[in-house]
Order: C-alpha cells, then structure tokens, then sequence
C-alpha cells in the first residue's frame, strides 16, 4: 500500500485576495513564494526552502460568510513561547478569538481570517491524552506554567492513544 508522507498544501476561496494575503503575510508570517493577480491566486508558506506553498489562496469565494465550508486551517509551531506571542498579536491586530486551550496532545489558539475561516496555531506538547480533549487555557500566562497546567489537565483525564482506554 502506497503511503502519504504528509499534508502538502491546502488551497481555498477567498472573499478579498489583497486582504487575505496580507492577514497571512502580515499577522501569520507566511511567504509569498508565487502569485498571479490576473489569476487571482497567492501561494505562501512557512518553510519556502522546503515546501514551494503550504496555502494557496484563490479569488472567487461565493460562499455566505455564515458557510461551514473549511473546519479549520492549522499551523504548526516548534515552540509554545511562539504560540504566545502569536495570540498577542492576534489581540493587538484585533483578530476574532475562537479560544485559547489545549487538546492535551497540543496547545493552541483559534482564530478567524478575514473570510471566518477557523484558523489554529498550535504547539505539540508531546503528550498523550485521550481524545476527544478540550480544556480552555489563560493564553496570559507564561509558557512553563501553562504546560504545568496542561500536565495536570492529562494526568487527570488518563492517555489516549491504541493503548489507551
């Protein structure tokens, strides 16, 4: 059986391509790496030395902003500090919070992008909690006393996982 190696990119519909290019440029950090406008699409990503696009954006969403069409689009982040500060910024460019938390196995924030699209920045903590996990968190507390908390939020619930119960 052939096997996936891992998640190349993921392309969606955006309202307004100038401003969704620069919600992912400018508050996620992204890369532009191509971009045709008389196409309507940007190519960005976080590792441009290793993967030419992670998100395409494409001009033309028709959707009502109200539309569950994408359940979310994650971001990995090697470090929880940089997971701070991105809820930081987030807050002083007065992006809409979805929640702080964590998922046991990971620590996040969830957005919106201009388009309401459900966004995540999440760090992988390493551990193993039982899913489905969910325990809101204080995204104003320094990174070594939130994964205290995290600990002890998966202690208490028991691991997941094929072994877990």
């Amino acid at each position: 059986m052939p096997a996936i190696a891992e998640l190349g990119h993921v392309g969606i519909f955006v309202g307004d391509l100038a401003v969704s290019r620069r919600f992912y440029t400018e508050i996620l950090g992204l890369v532009v790496t191509d971009e045709d406008e008389a196409s309507g699409m940007v190519f960005l990503s976080a590792r441009p030395e290793v993967e030419h696009h992670e998100l395409a954006l494409f001009r033309g969403r028709s959707a009502a902003p109200d539309s569950k069409i994408v359940q979310q689009i994650s971001f990995r982040c090697d470090r929880l500090d940089d997971v701070l500060a991105y809820y930081e910024r987030l807050v002083r460019r007065g992006v809409p919070i979805n929640m702080s938390m964590t998922h046991g196995n990971a620590v996040g924030v969830y957005f919106a992008d201009p388009d309401g699209n459900n966004c995540e920045v999440y760090y992988r903590t390493d551990l193993d909690a039982r899913q489905p996990f969910l325990r809101l968190l204080d995204f104003t507390k320094p990174a070594d006393e939130l994964m205290r908390e995290v600990r002890a939020l998966v202690a208490e619930s028991g691991a997941g996982g094929a072994d877990g119960p």
